[in-house]
């Protein structure tokens, strides 16, 4: 038999972290327009480290916010879990699969029938992680796996920190392994996808999402030492040296620099407030429409591209940076539209039950 849990106060909307989550989508839609449109991004750039770290930036918010939210009210009974797990899957799969259904639409090509099964549940990001059909489902694979993994770190935090410490110390152990031995250095990282993609090669952003949103003392750090911290932060990421393909910014101490730099940017906008007035409304839809944004944009960029090269086979020519520019336009105002219209219904839905609790006010 099933216990019933209390619902607690909705909790104060955490509107930094809106605009980070904002911040880093955009982040990878331009470093995978500039890519696609340009060339290649090197690590030297500010672009090539977004299109990378971005991601760890992600699963770092999605820890953080599932803590900030769950850490006194997610409980290991079939209720409990029942109910987060019903949020985390209205919340991410509708999208997942229309992303995943347009992308095989615009390959032309059909998919191995067991491949889009383990897409369509989710199940590739526990048994194929590299083997995804939109762009960038990949990361989303990893972050259903970490959903798995939740309840056991928020009971462990609260109650078990022996058991807490050997997680933290296989989490800490296989970083270790993938950034100093696993992942060569002198292998482009394209060649390395698989490895890379792995869960356990991220699972310290998430994890460490979660110790960031238990510590929450008031006025344990100030506004002056948080605006610091974040500074501290975009240094490292801006002027850590490293040169080459992307491998080279996810091995050996470099990824040690880049993990600390996107930790403290995270609690850094954690701890962050309301923006002025004129940023904070558009890093606020940014922010919540980051998940259409993020699955959507190479979808809206194929189609751009195809409707300029049809005009170019018409007999008009179009330098580059045309299509990418309406391919950013086109993106925004899809991914809008997708929020408003598509998630948030989903949402809705995802209410449908008596013990609704706050936490898609502050989920991307």
């Amino acid at each position: 038999m099933t216990t019933s849990i209390s619902e607690p106060q909705a909790k104060p909307r955490l509107h930094g972290l809106d605009y980070l989550r904002g911040l880093a989508a955009f982040g990878i839609m331009t470093y995978h327009y500039s890519s696609w449109s340009f060339g290649e991004q090197e690590a030297s750039s500010f672009l090539g480290r977004v299109g990378i770290y971005g991601v760890a930036i992600f699963y770092v918010l999605s820890g953080l916010t599932l803590s900030y939210i769950y850490r006194t009210k997610l409980q290991l009974t079939s209720t409990s879990l029942y109910i987060f797990y019903k949020k985390r899957l209205f919340r991410i799969f509708p999208l997942l699969w229309v992303a995943t259904i347009l992308s095989i639409l615009l390959s032309k090509r059909l998919p191995n029938p067991v491949d889009l099964f383990l897409n369509l549940t989710g199940l590739f990001g526990l048994i194929k992680w590299d083997i995804y059909f939109a762009t960038g489902a990949w990361s989303i694979g990893n972050e259903l796996v970490f959903y798995l993994t939740f309840p056991l770190l928020i009971f462990l935090l609260l109650n078990h920190k022996p058991g807490l410490f050997l997680v933290a110390l296989i989490a800490i152990t296989a970083y270790i392994y993938f950034a100093f031995h696993a992942i060569n250095l002198n292998i482009p990282l394209s060649k390395q996808w698989h490895t890379y993609t792995n869960p356990l090669n991220q699972f310290l952003f998430f994890g460490g999402g979660v110790i960031l949103g238990s510590i929450r003392k008031p006025g344990s750090v100030t506004t002056t030492q948080s605006l610091l911290l974040g500074a501290i932060g975009l240094i490292i990421f801006l002027l850590v040296p490293v040169y080459g393909n992307a491998v080279t910014l996810v091995t050996g101490m470099t990824r040690v620099f880049f993990t600390v730099s996107c930790l403290l940017l995270c609690y850094s906008f954690y701890r962050t407030a309301h923006a002025p007035a004129i940023f904070d409304k558009p890093l606020a839809l940014l922010g919540q429409a980051s998940y259409s944004l993020y699955l959507l944009h190479p979808i809206v960029y194929s189609i751009v591209k195809a409707g300029f090269s049809f005009i170019s086979k018409k007999g008009g020519n179009y330098p580059a940076a045309y299509a990418f520019s309406m391919a950013v336009i086109v993106s925004l105002i899809t991914s809008y539209l997708s929020y408003q219209y598509f998630e948030r219904f989903f949402i809705r839905l995802s209410h449908n039950h008596p013990n609704v609790d706050a936490a898609d006010q502050v989920r991307k």
